[in-house]
């Protein structure tokens, strides 16, 4: 990780908290999130997408089953705004997404309450939607068969 990846810094410190201390830290960010440039938003994923492969797995389980509470809790526009920078960056590097435990976030994911893996379901599914057809099928092909069966996508 680069010396000018200060998002990702800052998301491998935030993996060695504990949650009380995370939690917070995190919900206060993502909702910042909103506030920024489209170029900021986009340097802040892909350093994310950059940082979490080198991060150990456990303290990344416990760094994204925050991150998918915390934003199965904030509005709709917000978690919508969130997942599409990610799918939008996803496209158009989906090298990235190779390094990560993609059954292990599946796992992580269905952790989650019911209630909070339905909003999230809804949410990606509703994005998928909305994206061209050619857009789709790259992120339909991106993701695993058994994590689109529990999205039910």
């Amino acid at each position: 990780m680069s010396e000018e990846n200060f998002a990702g810094n800052i998301i491998v410190n935030l993996a060695s908290l504990p949650d009380f201390l995370r939690t917070p830290i995190l919900k206060k960010r993502m909702i910042e999130f909103d506030s920024k440039s489209e170029s900021e938003k986009t340097e802040i994923i892909n350093n994310a997408l950059e940082a979490g492969p080198s991060i150990p797995f456990l303290n990344f389980s416990k760094l994204f089953k925050s991150w998918l509470k915390i934003i199965a809790s904030i509005s709709e526009e917000h978690r919508e705004g969130m997942f599409l920078a990610y799918i939008t960056q996803s496209l158009l590097s989906p090298e990235k997404l190779i390094a990560f435990n993609l059954d292990g976030i599946l796992e992580i994911f269905l952790q989650l309450e019911e209630n909070e893996k339905e909003t999230i379901s809804n949410t990606i599914k509703k994005i998928i939607k909305n994206l061209n057809d050619d857009q789709r099928k790259k992120i339909l092909i991106m993701i695993p068969n058994n994590a689109k069966d529990h999205l039910k996508i």
